[in-house]
């Protein structure tokens, strides 16, 4: 049975290294903890709030944050692979360099965000809010961006091929030396207007 934790607040702990194996947070607020070089595996934090976080360096695995606030953290080189982050929110947080690989980050609101040169592979990324995000030089390699608010968002440089780019209107978004392959210049010939025959 995973260790259950709920409505507790973590204020200025050190958690550096720490691994989180199976834990369950429901609930919970931290603030000001560092979890430099943590390991999280199959860890759930449902609910929770993150204020100040340092999770530089940490490496999740198959874990779950939904419904989760960040605000003001530093994810510099943080690596996710196969999380679930659905319905969770960033702002004025420190993502780059960051690397995510599989999972579901749908209806995640990312606005605004810094994600120049951040590394995002095979993610599920439905209705994800990238509204004025900053994707230059990205890898965003087939990622599901169904339906997802791209407008003002800037591409220049990334590497969109395999991606779902339904959703993407060419016209306001800054996309000069976006990569794409030759099923995306459809999509996007038909979000222009063009008819294809």
């Amino acid at each position: 049975m995973p260790e259950l934790t709920e409505d507790e607040t973590f204020r200025n702990e050190d958690w550096y290294g720490e691994e989180l194996v199976d834990r369950h947070f429901v609930r919970c607020s931290f603030f000001h903890v560092d979890l430099t070089e943590a390991v999280s595996r199959g860890a759930v934090f449902d609910g929770c709030t993150f204020g100040n976080v340092k999770f530089n360096a940490s490496r999740h695995t198959d874990s779950a944050f939904t419904r989760c606030g960040f605000a003001r953290c530093n994810l510099f080189e943080a690596e996710f692979t196969g999380c679930k982050l659905v319905g969770s929110t960033f702002a004025q947080c420190d993502l780059r360099p960051m690397t995510i690989s599989g999972g579901d980050w749908s209806f995640v609101a990312l606005p605004g965000a810094d994600l120049r040169g951040v590394r995002i592979t095979d993610v599920r990324m439905r209705e994800v809010d990238l509204t004025g995000a900053n994707l230059t030089g990205a890898t965003v390699t087939g990622v599901d961006l169904s339906a997802a608010q791209l407008h003002s968002s800037r591409l220049s440089g990334a590497d969109l091929r395999g991606s779902d780019l339904t959703a993407l209107d060419p016209l306001v978004v800054e996309r000069a030396g976006a990569i794409i392959d030759a099923e995306q210049t459809v999509v996007i010939a038909q979000a222009l207007g063009f008819e294809i025959r």
